[in-house]
């Protein structure tokens, strides 16, 4: 092959022209065009499996109804009642709680370790955090089925004997924490010096150049992870199926059990058929729709807040 792109380069003439064609030329158009088509090929499988979740879920939608589909209160396969109004509202409630337990958490984390912390303590707390991570979401699960769950029926009781809204909240807020703060903590240190020095200059506190200058300029980049860890707790199946309770019924308490859209999905595919497995497919379209509405909305946010 080199003895070929050898001869290539040294003798290659088109109509009596001389043409100098050199290696790092044919590789790099080798490489440019398989990057287009690896790029080609990830949004086109993005289409492939948006289009065959709506093909199989939308005449679902259209056989039990829009109204009922959407905002019945009872999912009951059984009887041929299919409303996911009650997990739609269950993956709202977790993701929420969630969301206030690890966001506030996890940015703090990203300012100690980023700004505030000294750097060996920060280095540890970092590689802590990067553990979190890998940590399988069966073990939290696990870890919340026999911690969290004992110790909210403990202290809180409940209809669901500590399964609940509060204890899938609990552990969706402890699982999407390292994404929280690896982002945030990038964005900060991404932040220039001269911010920070500029203001200490002017006579403000470190803690007042944290809050008012540093985070505010790392806005976008802490939005963003707040939307990666928002994707993180709507999307979690595992850990929500062996804490929350699995009841599908509007939660009326925060001790309540509780049933999430993609929980609903994995307990009920692996039996269901006919109309019960085409309900589930619709599940997903509407979950899927309710991950792109939220991107699109961070997103809009942090184009205004850039702008």
């Amino acid at each position: 092959m080199s003895e070929f792109i050898g001869r290539l380069v040294d003798r290659k003439t088109i109509k009596g022209k001389r043409l100098s064609i050199k290696k790092e030329d044919i590789i790099e158009y080798v490489f440019t065009n398989l990057f287009k088509f690896s790029a080609v090929v990830s949004i086109l499988w993005v289409f492939i499996i948006s289009a065959y979740i709506f093909v199989e879920g939308l005449p679902a939608i259209y056989e039990i109804g829009v109204k009922n589909f959407f905002i019945g209160g009872e999912w009951m396969p059984s009887a041929d009642l299919y409303g996911i109004f009650p997990m739609i509202i269950g993956s709202i409630l977790v993701t929420i709680l969630a969301i206030v337990i690890g966001v506030p958490i996890g940015v703090c984390t990203a300012v100690y370790i980023g700004e505030v912390g000294n750097k060996k303590y920060a280095k540890v707390v970092e590689n802590i955090v990067e553990l979190l991570s890998a940590i399988p979401s069966v073990v939290y699960g696990f870890f919340g089925l026999m911690v969290i769950v004992p110790f909210i029926n403990d202290t809180l009781g409940g209809p669901g004997g500590g399964n609940s809204l509060l204890a899938g909240g609990i552990v969706l807020g402890i699982m999407i924490l390292p994404t929280v703060t690896r982002i945030s903590e990038s964005s900060i240190k991404a932040v220039p010096k001269a911010y920070k020095e500029g203001s200490l200059a002017l006579g403000a506190s470190y803690m007042e150049t944290v809050f008012k200058v540093i985070l505010p300029a790392a806005k976008s980049g802490i939005l963003t992870s707040v939307i990666l860890g928002i994707g993180r707790a709507v999307g979690e199946t595992m850990a929500i199926i062996l804490v929350a309770g699995n009841t599908p019924l509007i939660p009326k308490s925060i001790v309540a059990p509780v049933r999430t859209l993609t929980a609903n999905i994995a307990i009920e595919m692996g039996y269901a058929f006919g109309l019960h497995q085409e309900a589930l497919f619709a599940t997903g379209a509407v979950l899927f729709m309710f991950i792109m509405l939220l991107n699109c909305l961070i997103t809009f946010t942090v184009y205004r807040s850039e702008a």
